[in-house]
This record gives structure tokens, C-alpha cells and sequence, in this order.
């Protein structure tokens, strides 16, 4: 049951990096903490993309 609410906290965590989850309220604000929630939504949407030309690449393959 851990591992399902674990799940379901990474999975927030990402759509917050992504700015479509709601922003948890008691994080912490400073300047190097936004720099770091930056840097994770640059490398989430470079694998997102590398994802789909990945996808795109196998499908043309076929």
C-alpha cells in the first residue's frame, strides 16, 4: 500500500514541476530551491521528448 501512495507522490511532484498540479503550500521558498525545481522541469521535458522520438522513431521502423 506504500508503494502506491509513494507512486502517487512522485506523480504529483512531477505535475507540480510541470505546473499543472497544485503547489504544496508549506514548501520551502528560497532562491536555490526554485533553481533546482527548474532544472528538474528541463531534464522532465527533454526525456519527455526523447520519449516520443524514440516512439516515433520505432513506429516509422515498422
Amino acid at each position: 500500500m506504500e508503494d502506491i501512495c509513494g507512486m502517487k507522490s512522485i506523480f504529483q511532484q512531477i505535475l507540480r514541476y510541470l505546473y499543472i498540479g497544485k503547489k504544496d503550500p508549506s514548501a520551502p521558498k528560497t532562491r536555490y530551491t526554485a533553481m533546482m525545481h527548474g532544472m528538474n522541469r528541463i531534464s522532465i521535458l527533454l526525456f519527455l521528448v526523447a520519449l516520443v522520438i524514440v516512439i516515433v522513431r520505432l513506429i516509422r521502423r515498422h
